[in-house]
């Protein structure tokens, strides 16, 4: 095992883990889900019912997907949108630490950060991206990743944030 593909390996099982662990911990019982709506809507995010569920299954699919390294790229760039998404949302305001009132934006930012790593250096030889030789080589993957991330969280801000100045 080259170092590459046992370094992804590991972020793939940290990060994946991680990740799919807060989507079902949303869907946990209805009354999690339903709470998670009721924090979405006092944040400013319209059809916040929707958005918890939303949330959630972003978490949870792009979680598995990351652990079993299939269309890693993808997988990453749901998961940086989510965080975006959560930083603009929720934890920019409270500036970078996490340990700071209101929780700041660092946690998100490193997951962003680790999530574009994974996508730059691939899945590895244990993934099925790798048995299907998908998203191999080269500058696509991470292209493709950093502006479907950007792309999709800019759409749904646009769509469902309506922060309580601008509503």
């Amino acid at each position: 095992m080259s170092p590459i593909d046992l370094a992804s390996l590991l972020l793939r099982f940290a990060l994946g883990g991680m990740i799919v662990l807060h989507g079902l911990n949303k869907m946990k019982s209805k009354a999690s889900l339903a709470g998670t709506g009721q924090w979405f809507a006092s944040i400013g995010m319209r059809q916040a019912k929707k958005q918890a569920l939303a949330a959630a299954l972003s978490e949870t699919i792009s979680g598995v997907l990351i652990l079993l390294g299939l269309f890693t790229p993808l997988a990453c760039a749901a998961l940086i949108s989510t965080m975006i998404v959560a930083i603009v949302v929720s934890h920019r305001s409270s500036g970078f630490f996490i340990f700071n009132e209101g929780q700041g934006w660092e946690y998100c930012a490193l997951i962003s950060v680790a999530a574009l790593a994974l996508a730059t250096m691939g899945a590895g030889k244990y993934s099925l991206d790798h048995a299907f030789e998908l998203f191999n080589e080269g500058w696509l993957p991470v292209v493709l990743c950093a502006t479907l991330a950007i792309g999709a969280s800019t759409l749904h801000l646009g769509l469902f944030y309506r922060p309580s100045s601008i509503k």
